[in-house]
């Protein structure tokens, strides 16, 4: 099994272990990896699999699923999922970017 997340983010300090994690499923050994994570207390775990997103949150001795980001309160999952499987990288980051700058 890999080790390595497919994005890992430190988002007020630098360390040596993350603070969230993101990966993307493409075979078995999702939820699994939440094992490692565990060692490290990463705090929140991201998958995407099969176009869902499940986030993880650490609390101090295991994972409990949650429905919202706590790391990125204001995050909209509703809109990031809209462009993660958009066609083209540049225009899922710059529709992404005017869409939240356009928000209340």
């Amino acid at each position: 099994m890999q080790s390595e997340p497919d994005e890992s983010y430190n988002l007020e300090t630098r360390k040596s272990f993350p603070d969230l994690v993101i990966e993307v499923v493409i075979t078995s050994g999702g939820v699994d990896k939440l094992a490692v994570y565990q060692r490290l207390a990463v705090t929140e775990v991201w998958f995407w699999e099969d176009g869902v997103l499940a986030i993880f949150q650490w609390r101090g001795q295991h994972y409990e699923k949650i429905n919202r980001s706590e790391l990125l309160p204001d995050l909209s999952l509703d809109l990031f999922c809209r462009y993660v499987l958009y066609y083209d990288q540049y225009d899922a980051v710059t529709e992404f970017l005017a869409a939240i700058s356009s928000e209340p």
